[in-house]
C-alpha cells in the first residue's frame, strides 16, 4: 500500500496585504519587548558610564565648554549672534541640551542596530526592543542634562513661566524626530558603514542650521533654510515655553510634529519589513 506525504508549498506573502493585522502584530511585538528594552537600557547606560573616567559629567561638559567659547568670542567682538531672550551663555548652553538630545535620538537606532547585528543573525525577538532601549537611553541622559539646566535658570536668575510644565510635549516631539530619521537609517547602517560616518559629518552640519548658538534669521537665504530646518520649531518651541511663555512658530511646530508622528509609523512599518532581509544579507 503506497502511501504519499502531503506536499506544503510555502509561498511569499506580503504583510502589507494585511494592514490591520500587521498593526497588531507590531503592537503586540512594541508590548512584548518591554522587558528586553529596559535590560538593554541599563546595560548600554551602565556601560556608557562604567568606562568612562569623567562619568555623567560629560552630559554637562559639551554645552559647557561651547558656551564659554562663544561668549568669548561674543564679548571680543569675533562673532555677532544678535540679541537672544535669555543671557548669551544661557541661551547656548540650554539649546545645545537639546540638539545633543536630538542626535542621540538620531544616532541610537543605527548605532543599537549595528552593535546587535551577531544577535540578530541568531536570535529571534522583537526589534522593537532595540528602538525602545536607545529612546529610554536619550531620556535618561537628557534627566542628567537637566540637573545642569536647572542650574543654569538659577545661577542667572531666568524667570520662569508656568508653561514650563508643558515643555515635555515638544521634546517628546524633537526626540521622536531624531528616531524617525534614525529608524529610516538604520536598516541601511547594519550594511554600510558609511551611514554612521556620514551622520557624523551631517549633523555637524545640521548644527549650523538650528538656532542653537544664535536667534532664528527673520529674513535671507540663511534664515530661509534655518526655518525649513524641522528641527529649528520643536527646539525653538522647547525654549520658548521654558522661558517666555509664547510659543514663536505654532503652526511650523505642529506641521512638524504631524510630519513626525505619521513619519514614525510608517518608517516603523518599513524597518519591520526590512530588516528580515538585511539580517538574512548580514547572516548570509
Amino acid at each position: 500500500m503506497n502511501s504519499q506525504l502531503p506536499q506544503i508549498i510555502y509561498t511569499p506573502e506580503s504583510q502589507l496585504r494585511y494592514p490591520l493585522d500587521l498593526v497588531r502584530q507590531m503592537w503586540r511585538d512594541l508590548l512584548a519587548s518591554r522587558e528586553l528594552a529596559w535590560r538593554l537600557m541599563v546595560r548600554d547606560i551602565n556601560a556608557q558610564y562604567r568606562q568612562s573616567f569623567l562619568g555623567i559629567a560629560w552630559a554637562f561638559l559639551p554645552p559647557i565648554v561651547l558656551a564659554v567659547s562663544l561668549t568669548l568670542a561674543k564679548d571680543a567682538k569675533v562673532i555677532n549672534v544678535g540679541a537672544t531672550d535669555l543671557p548669551y551663555p544661557a541661551y547656548v548652553m540650554f539649546s545645545t541640551a537639546l540638539w545633543q538630545t536630538f542626535v542621540e535620538a538620531l544616532n541610537g537606532p543605527v548605532q543599537a542596530v549595528t552593535v546587535a547585528k551577531p544577535m540578530l543573525a541568531r536570535v529571534n525577538f522583537p526589534r522593537e526592543a532595540l528602538i525602545l532601549a536607545k529612546v529610554g537611553e536619550v531620556f535618561f541622559n537628557f534627566a542628567i542634562k537637566l540637573i545642569l539646566l536647572v542650574g543654569l535658570f538659577i545661577w542667572f536668575r531666568i524667570p520662569i513661566n508656568w508653561t514650563v510644565i508643558v515643555t515635555p510635549v515638544p521634546l517628546i516631539h524633537l526626540v521622536l524626530l531624531g528616531t524617525f530619521i534614525g529608524i529610516f537609517l538604520a536598516p541601511l547602517g547594519v550594511l554600510y558603514q558609511d551611514i554612521s560616518k556620514g551622520l557624523t559629518l551631517i549633523t555637524g552640519f545640521w548644527l549650523f542650521l538650528t538656532p542653537v548658538i544664535y536667534p532664528v534669521p527673520k529674513e535671507g537665504i540663511f534664515g530661509l533654510l534655518v526655518k525649513l530646518n524641522p528641527v529649528t520649531p520643536l527646539l525653538v518651541t522647547v525654549r520658548d515655553l521654558a522661558t517666555t511663555g509664547v510659543v514663536s512658530e505654532p503652526f511650523s511646530f505642529w506641521l512638524v510634529s504631524t510630519i513626525t508622528l505619521v513619519g514614525l509609523l510608517l518608517t516603523w512599518i518599513v524597518f519591520r519589513l526590512a530588516m528580515p532581509f538585511v539580517v538574512e544579507r548580514v547572516s548570509s
